[in-house]
């Protein structure tokens, strides 16, 4: 690393420093807390994934700025706090990183079984429940499915898909018996979020990422809409003087120039 780039590390801790003076400083800057800004990290973080899905490196290099800004700022707030600084974090990543590669930075001969240190790290953390340390700010179906297979490692799990598939028969039908009471709000959304648990479940057994396929599903549904909307604009026919027959022949278009396009 040459001095300049290293240089740059410390503007940007100046920077940050700048922005966060009492007197001096932005006021917005100022008046942020680690509470405050963690749902702007999250949006940098997904930005960053976007980035990279996209394989757009000029954006990825942008992104991966601001979500340092992020790390730094975080650090300029515990600093003021005297907590921890940036350097204490770059610490903490570095004893972490050779810990848990004892074959390479120690004397070990094979790689450690990874499972069971981050048993001991989470114990080490006090959390000692086999569910501990599983992020809750994750993603719904992500964390479900990191719940599912943490619960699957001590058989906590069906044997197969095909029983996975009757749950999710079985908690479909008590969803639609709770559609039928229209007074049970709260107990509708209780079982809608056990019949999307049951699919996530299915994902699992399947070896299927449930975030991945439904993103898949997203982006397929965006490509199939913008079509009908593509040709009713042609049409000059707005969406108002479209029945669903129409939208759903548009769909099924489509669909079939999808399929010829792919073959």
């Amino acid at each position: 690393m040459t001095g300049d780039r290293k240089d740059s590390l410390n503007s940007l801790l100046e920077i940050m420093a700048r922005l966060r003076d009492p007197e001096k400083g932005c006021p917005w800057d100022r008046s942020q807390t680690a509470e405050s800004i963690s749902g702007f990290t999250l949006e940098e973080a997904y930005e960053v994934y976007d980035a990279v899905a996209l394989n757009d490196m000029n954006a990825l290099r942008e992104e991966l700025g601001d979500l340092l800004f992020h790390i730094v700022f975080y650090a300029q707030i515990a600093k003021e706090q005297g907590l921890f600084d940036f350097f204490d974090i770059a610490q903490t990543a570095c004893d972490k990183m050779i810990r848990r590669h004892p074959h390479i930075f120690g004397k070990a001969e094979t790689a450690p079984d990874w499972e069971e240190m981050k048993r001991q790290e989470r114990s080490d953390h006090h959390q000692t429940g086999i569910l501990s340390g599983i992020a809750k700010a994750l993603p719904a179906a992500t964390r479900a499915y990191k719940l599912q297979s943490r619960a699957a490692r001590v058989g906590f799990d069906w044997d197969k898909p095909d029983l996975v598939l009757d749950k999710i028969v079985e908690e479909s039908a008590e969803l639609r018996a709770e559609i039928a009471q229209k007074e049970h709000i709260s107990e509708r959304e209780d079982e809608m979020g056990d019949l999307l648990f049951a699919c996530v479940n299915l994902a699992r057994k399947l070896n299927i990422d449930p975030e991945k396929a439904l993103k898949r599903t997203n982006a397929k549904f965006e490509r199939r809409f913008s079509h009908i909307e593509e040709v009713l604009k042609s049409r000059c026919q707005p969406f108002e003087q479209t029945n669903l027959e129409e939208m759903e022949a548009l769909w099924t278009e489509a669909k079939h120039m999808e399929k010829k396009h792919s073959a």
